[in-house]
């Protein structure tokens, strides 16, 4: 029991710190104007619809709290991943 609430604790607090990294580069994305950046807001509130119907589904399906937190982190570090490449 110990052990699942540690892995769950130590999840929730590396999506919180690689959050505020997205949330860092994406106000950058967002100030630099252009094309890119009305993207990159309207990408923003699809994505946040979209997680919360997928963590509610998992939620109604039996999944656990962990498995939503680590969804989660996938979504966020593909974020990272792709705000994080250099403009073509």
């Amino acid at each position: 029991m110990f052990t699942a609430w540690m892995r769950l604790s130590m999840d929730a607090a590396f999506l919180g710190i690689e959050s505020q990294r997205v949330i860092g580069l994406r106000l950058m994305k967002i100030a630099g104007g252009g094309p890119g950046s009305y993207a990159e807001a309207h990408r923003m509130i699809a994505e946040k619809t979209t997680a919360f119907a997928e963590a509610a589904a998992t939620i109604a399906a039996g999944g656990s709290t962990h498995k939503v937190v680590r969804r989660y982190r996938t979504h966020v570090r593909a974020n990272e991943r792709r705000l994080s490449r250099p403009e073509r």
